[in-house]
């Protein structure tokens, strides 16, 4: 998920609008749907297709059936072909591109080449080329055409999609396995429950789908980046803190997080030793340095050309808002390898971060050496000229992801005084309203996401009718602490990566793997050749019985069933009979005794 990005005045009053955003090769363009054998098999470009879907999937008025074009991608250079059975893998599609996800989720297809399966991308409404409204600007260009983007329309998308998929396929045998990270995880989670018909099973990976009213605290976010920035330097931890301004908002001391959250950080914090002490307190330091500097015209004017900024800027909450932006996401992608998902990066960035941070020499201005930091993340490449600092979305995703935080998606955001590397802040409902409706002329529902598809009790609940889904997370990765931690029950179960980020684990493997990621894949794929194998076990029965249910632990057992079931029914027919026989003798004695000449007699009454 992205951070969604607001005008910079409320940014200021609220910074923690964090909604986070997850990870080409060659497209063909084929409008026909996947087949086994297909013309890339054993290569690797990707197929696209489109997918004529409704509107509104939840109405039936007239205009309810407009259609519209949804492109998804599939891979079947690996599949064992419907007849087989062969497994379906499906990446449920994020808040962008859907090639941009599925090509930072390499491990899939990787594991598919092993399973024998297809490989499906579809794509989410109103991201990419899948615009109901044709382009991009007439989607997003009124309240109403807007209205269509939901989280439950796209789970009805995906659903319409794989069940006609599935026919055109003949792959009714063919058990659908999801994955998703991020927003794309909590799909997949949520998918899994609504459809679990269509579904076999999910790897929800970063999926915070607890980071909703008060179900974690609002801080979460917020201190567990400033825990990694910690971890590779203290020093660097407390620069970033202390160059916040305070401007006496924030200062309330937030509730901790419950006994189980902070159990699970415990191994954190027991890494977090001083590794650059200057690093550390450059970064925190910066924040009041760069307030005080930007209290004037001319001290604006030094600071754009400091940090070689295309154009002036006209307040300091631009600039902290974009040094923030990378803050964050480099604690997002603190990959042990190079990446670029969000930008090209080295592995492991925040550490490299701090090392360009200390390499500058005693004495060297403080604002250069935080420049020197943060161009690992805007500029690792060494390409760009200057800097735009209301330009940190290369993914476009800002249209639509930033419509879905003001509307079912409200995640609460906070930072802590006493814990975190940002300028402190509290979570003010009524100022994100008040954004959301001058934004996009929507008031938030902040509930609506909790009441449509759960997470209070989430044990309890999903105990007792929930199956089949992994919960995968990076200890790392700010989502986590709105994720599920623990297992819920033997098949809702919660994995971690210690030293993992953001949904690592669906990134393509490497030879610089941590073993932590490499035993967590593992794992995983323990848990989907179990879901297949149920799969599999689960037709077959209802092949046998006709029923759709499956009662038997084996085809013996109904036999025997059915056997029984058969003479059972002979003896009810055999006296069925008896009693129609007896029945009609008793119609005629009635008859009798009811005829009127008879009765007369019987009477001694003369007609």
């Amino acid at each position: 998920m992205r951070i969604p990005r607001f005008p910079a005045s409320f940014h200021r009053q609220q910074k923690g609008l964090t909604n986070a955003r997850l990870d080409s090769e060659i497209h063909y363009n084929n409008n026909e749907p996947p087949r086994a054998g297909g013309s890339v098999r054993g290569g690797y470009a990707w197929n696209v297709s489109y997918f004529t879907q409704n509107l509104d999937h939840f109405s039936f008025t007239q205009s309810s059936y407009a259609t519209w074009q949804q492109k998804y991608i599939w891979w079947d250079g690996a599949w064992g072909g419907a007849e087989s059975g062969a497994p379906i893998f499906v990446y449920c599609g994020n808040e962008g591109p859907i090639q941009w996800f599925v090509d930072n989720a390499g491990w899939i297809r990787e594991i598919a080449v092993e399973f024998g399966a297809l490989v499906v991308g579809p794509e989410h409404r109103y991201y990419g080329e899948s615009m109901p409204f044709g382009s991009e600007k007439e989607s997003f260009s009124n309240a109403s055409t807007r209205a269509f983007l939901t989280t439950e329309q796209a789970m009805a998308d995906m659903a319409v999609l794989l069940t006609q998929l599935k026919a055109d396929l003949s792959a009714h045998n063919s058990p659908i396995i999801l994955f998703g990270g991020s927003y794309g995880g909590m799909l997949a989670a949520w998918f899994r429950l609504k459809y679990p018909h269509i579904a076999a099973g999910a790897i929800a990976a970063s999926a915070p789908i607890l980071q909703y009213e008060d179900i974690v605290p609002s801080d979460t976010f917020y201190r567990i980046v400033s825990q990694d920035f910690k971890m590779e330097s203290e020093s660097c931890f407390e620069a970033i803190r202390s160059s916040w301004a305070d401007d006496g908002r924030g200062r309330e001391q937030l509730r901790a997080g419950s006994p189980e959250y902070h159990a699970r950080l415990s191994p954190l914090a027991n890494l977090m030793q001083m590794e650059s002490e200057s690093c550390f307190e450059a970064i925190r330091s910066s924040w009041a340095a760069i307030r005080e500097e930007a209290a004037t015209g001319e001290g604006l004017t030094r600071l754009s050309e400091q940090f070689h900024l295309c154009s002036p800027l006209t307040s300091a909450d631009d600039l902290i808002a974009w040094l923030e932006t990378a803050y964050v996401y480099m604690a997002m992608v603190d990959y042990p390898v190079p990446s670029d998902f969000l930008m090209p990066l080295p592995a492991h960035p925040i550490r490299e971060l701090c090392r360009r941070v200390d390499s500058l020499p005693s004495g060297s201005n403080l604002l250069d050496r935080i420049f020197a930091g943060i161009g690992v993340y805007y500029n690792y490449t060494g390409s760009e000229a200057c800097f735009n600092v209301h330009d940190d979305d290369p993914h476009d995703m800002a249209n639509g992801w930033d419509y879905q935080a003001c509307t079912e998606h409200v995640m609460p955001m906070s930072s802590n005084a006493s814990n975190s590397l940002f300028e402190p802040f509290d979570w003010n409902q009524t100022a994100f309203e008040e954004m959301c409706l001058k934004q996009y002329g929507v008031a938030p529902r902040p509930t609506w996401a909790m009441t449509q598809f759960g997470g209070r009790s989430i044990r309890s609940a999903l105990r007792h009718f929930g199956s089949n889904i992994v919960f995968s997370q990076g200890d790392l990765d700010p989502w986590s602490g709105g994720g599920v931690l623990e297992d819920i029950s033997d098949t809702i179960v919660s994995l971690s990566i210690p030293d993992g980020a953001h949904h690592l684990d669906l990134r393509a493997s490497t030879p610089d793997d941590p073993p932590s990621v490499r035993k967590q894949r593992k794992e995983e794929k323990k848990h989907i050749k179990r879901w297949i194998k149920q799969y599999h076990k689960d037709r077959e029965e209802e092949r046998v019985n006709g029923f759709g249910f499956s009662s038997f632990s084996s085809s013996e057992d109904f036999v025997s069933f059915s056997i029984v079931l058969f003479a059972i029914s002979l003896a009810v027919l055999a006296t069925s009979v008896v009693i129609s026989f007896s029945a009609r003798r008793c119609t005629h004695q009635i008859s009798a005794v009811y005829s009127p000449s008879l009765r007369y007699q019987l009477m001694g009454v003369r007609q």
